[in-house]
């Protein structure tokens, strides 16, 4: 096998699936509880549930600093990176890792993944495929492309009370919405790069149908698919939507990963996400 011509890195935007290729280094984002900060991954779970429900301050989150991407760079141990970064549409990491340039002595190339979680899982993937074949830079960037292309994150959550929270929703839209037991469908539009919301249901199920029925909207019933599934506090919620895409698609690909802490603490602890895109991966065409 050809020696890898870069490294890939990514920051804390990313959910990773241990079935696909997204063990590679991450510059972290951090959970703020007041005084006390957490890296993405240093807060176990079912802490995190803990303080959430507990109805204390909201917590607020941090993206990298430049210094964090600096140690991904050196972790990766290449003079040429490619840094998949969360959508500059929802965070400034992207701008952290532009800042970083001056810090790092070799080539680095930054991609705007313009969405996150699974979605951005798909992408690092991508690279990361092209990094261990001996690809070059050019193929993985064409690669990410065309999977960033195909690929489309929807999700649902159980409350709107922690995006009111964190100040992504009004309060009158959250109160109205938790009187009327509305579950919003949210979609990650590639063009800006930000959330757009698609649908609601009345019942967390109906959610997950409606959430499973975007993905056959867009790719048209029995389209083979590649499906990354996300869940939060209720892992059977992927469960659930599994056996609701497998019945319209056949399955190429799928995996589950939990959402990780830095997006949590906006979804709230119940929430369900499907990433999917057709047919094989570019490179098994």
């Amino acid at each position: 096998m050809t020696a890898p011509q870069f490294a890939v890195v990514t920051d804390g935007g990313l959910d990773a699936y241990t079935g696909l290729k997204n063990n590679v280094p991450v510059a972290p984002f951090s959970v703020i509880f007041g005084s006390e900060s957490f890296r993405t991954h240093d807060i176990a779970r079912t802490e995190l549930y803990r303080r959430l429900e507990a109805g204390g301050p909201h917590p607020t989150s941090a993206q990298p600093t430049p210094q964090d991407w600096l140690q991904a760079y050196e972790q990766a141990a290449q003079r040429n990176v490619l840094a998949v970064t969360i959508s500059s549409g929802l965070s400034g990491s992207l701008n952290s890792a532009e800042q970083s340039r001056r810090l790092f002595p070799g080539k680095l190339t930054i991609h705007d993944s313009r969405t996150l979680s699974a979605a951005q899982a798909f992408q690092v993937h991508a690279a990361q495929t092209a990094a261990e074949r001996g690809e070059s830079l050019e193929t993985a960037l064409q690669w990410i492309k065309q999977v960033a292309d195909e690929t489309e994150l929807y999700f649902t959550i159980d409350t709107l009370e922690y995006l009111r929270r964190g100040g992504r929703i009004g309060r009158v839209a959250a109160t109205l919405g938790g009187l009327l037991n509305l579950k919003p469908v949210i979609h990650v539009d590639k063009t800006t790069g930000t959330y757009e919301n698609v649908g609601r249901a009345r019942s967390y199920r109906a959610a997950i149908e409606a959430v499973v029925a975007q993905i056959t909207r867009k790719y048209g019933e029995g389209t083979p698919l590649r499906v990354g599934f996300l869940y939060g506090n209720i892992q059977q919620d992927a469960d659930v939507a599994r056996e609701l895409v497998a019945a319209h698609h056949p399955l190429l690909w799928d995996g589950q990963a939990p959402v990780n802490p830095v997006l949590n603490i906006h979804t709230g602890p119940r929430a369900l996400g499907i990433a999917a895109a057709p047919g094989p991966w570019p490179w098994e065409k």
